[in-house]
């Protein structure tokens, strides 16, 4: 039977097919982020420690991080709409397995089995999108209207959050990925054409294991080393075991005829630019989401919803960045437009240096959007990029590249960001004369746990407790967002360096004479 081609496709065909893939690459993102809000209700059911809490909302990043490639790759060689089908299935049940877990180990299990569903669908997305546009000023509206979706979502999880945990228990925001599944099935199997590399190769396991191992040593022990310094001896191990097999696994693809991802593409600027860029930019709005999530609610009062919507110009700007990108790009060029949105983006994070517990929403607000606006912008660009790197046949692997940095700057964000807050409270915290050890041992866990040991003492004790957690948490956060603004600065940096012209020649105004001189063929759609 002869696999449907972008030629056979209509363009109605095409757009449609666009829908199930940004329905695809949103329901994931959401996923990321989501269970933010949960968080404090999630305390108060499960009891988790401080260290669970921070896997709790890891696991589900580290492991789709680790396996990004490896089910590109597997993409490219089995077909992108059949890995994403099947992805999506296993998505539902463990979306069903988080809902009803029935301590803090199991839902740290069923984020971890998620991430590995999660990992068969977000290249597969963004891959089958250079199958159904191969015109590259096409292309760039779908990748502008793709990125959107992915950023949207990351910043829509906590509303969503908020909707449901204002009427149902902490579960029911695993349980609203069915109904979206069902339909992404339905949909995906009428509406998407089948695609893969026409000579594959073999999908070699060792480079599989080597990808997983590296990327999940080195991230846990980065977080580790950020939450407890070097305590224990296996997080240098770790670290140490990580970095090797990376250097394995890059040695290893140099060397095999069909690699798992071509590590030649990091030769091109332009690709390590946008592959950083959207790390960084990650780290940035993860974190954000992370400590605001629980500053909204723990410190300031508000309910689940009211929080949501309190983040909601997040998700606003996320969708009017990603859809503004192809037009920025073509107006100042991929360089400027990259480089402003990293700079906006931290600019945006900075001003939470200067929240305190009662600042006026005006200043919560403005950091949202801009936060939201600018990481549209830079993630839409960064995953154009990368994809006009690679040989269309590639694309399943190239978009993993895209995709893992994506889900490395949402671990990374909120190992890192959480771990400096976390640590900045827990040393910064005083109780009060006569607080009993208990409750003293549990404020010092979370903010959360701070608020439920508050509510078990006396008034004299809690309401001081309260205050003094109240004033450490915010502390944390502040430090920490003047910290993530520094990186996204650093990045912008960066990104200028490896985006300068290279041809010698001088820039006209409005030349898109950003492109480097060792660009590939295939050009991006976005600064064509």
């Amino acid at each position: 039977m002869t696999t449907p081609t972008v030629q056979t496709a209509g363009t109605r065909r095409r757009w449609a097919g666009l829908a199930v893939l940004v329905l695809s690459v949103t329901l994931v993102a959401v996923d990321a982020t989501v269970l933010s809000l949960a968080l404090p209700s999630i305390s108060e059911t499960l009891s988790p420690s401080g260290t669970q809490l921070l896997w709790i909302g890891d696991s589900y990043s580290f492991v789709l991080a680790g396996l990004l490639v490896s089910m590109g790759a597997l993409s490219d060689r089995i077909g992108r709409k059949k890995v994403l089908l099947l992805g999506s299935s296993a998505f539902g049940l463990a979306s069903l397995l988080a809902a009803y877990s029935p301590g803090a180990g199991w839902l740290i299990l069923a984020r971890a089995l998620l991430g590995v569903a999660g990992a068969t669908i977000m290249p597969s997305t963004l891959s089958m999108i250079r199958s159904l546009f191969p015109d590259p000023r096409e292309r760039a509206t779908a990748i502008g209207v793709w990125g959107a979706g992915a950023t949207a979502g990351a910043a829509l999880g906590p509303l969503v959050g908020g909707i449901l945990l204002e009427h149902f228990w902490w579960g029911s925001v695993f349980l609203l990925n069915l109904p979206v599944l069902s339909l992404l099935l339905v949909l995906g199997a009428w509406l998407l054409p089948e695609s893969r590399d026409p000579k594959p190769g073999s999908w070699d396991l060792p480079s599989v294991l080597l990808s997983m191992a590296g990327v999940i040593g080195v991230v846990y022990a980065i977080k580790e080393l950020a939450a407890d310094g070097l305590t224990h001896w296996y997080v240098p191990a770790a670290l140490v075991a990580g970095a090797l097999a990376l250097v394995a696994f890059v040695r290893r693809q140099l060397s095999l005829a069909s690699p798992l991802l071509d590590v030649r593409l990091f030769g091109n600027p332009r690709f390590t630019a946008a592959v950083a860029g959207s790390l960084t930019a990650l780290i940035g709005l993860s974190g954000v989401i992370f400590f605001m999530s629980q500053y909204l609610q723990l410190v300031r009062g508000y309910s689940p919803l009211r929080a949501g919507i309190a983040e909601l110009p997040a998700f606003a700007g996320a969708v009017v960045g990603g859809l503004l990108t192809a037009w920025l790009a073509r107006r100042t060029g991929a360089r400027a437009t990259l480089v402003g949105g990293l700079l906006v983006m931290g600019a945006g994070i900075a001003l939470l240096g200067w929240a305190h517990q009662d600042s006026a929403y005006l200043l919560l607000g403005s950091s949202f959007l801009a936060v939201g606006t600018a990481e549209g912008v830079v993630y839409t660009l960064a995953a154009d990029l990368v994809l006009g790197a690679a040989p269309a046949e590639k694309a399943g692997a190239a978009s993993a590249v895209s995709e893992t940095a994506y889900e490395l700057g949402a671990a990374l964000g909120i190992a890192l960001v959480g771990s400096v807050v976390t640590a900045i409270y827990a040393g910064s915290l005083n109780f009060p004369a006569g607080t009993p050890a208990a409750a003293a041992e549990r404020a010092r866990e979370s903010i959360g746990g701070a608020v439920e040991a508050a509510a078990t003492l006396p008034g004299e004790l809690g309401r001081p407790l309260l205050a003094q957690a109240e004033h450490a948490f915010v502390h944390g956060m502040n430090v920490a967002a003047v910290l993530a603004a520094g990186l996204l600065l650093l990045s912008a940096a960066a990104a200028w360096h490896l985006l300068r012209d290279r041809s010698g020649a001088a820039a006209s105004p409005g030349d898109e004479s950003d492109e480097p001189a060792a660009a590939p063929a295939a050009s991006s759609g976005l600064a064509a």
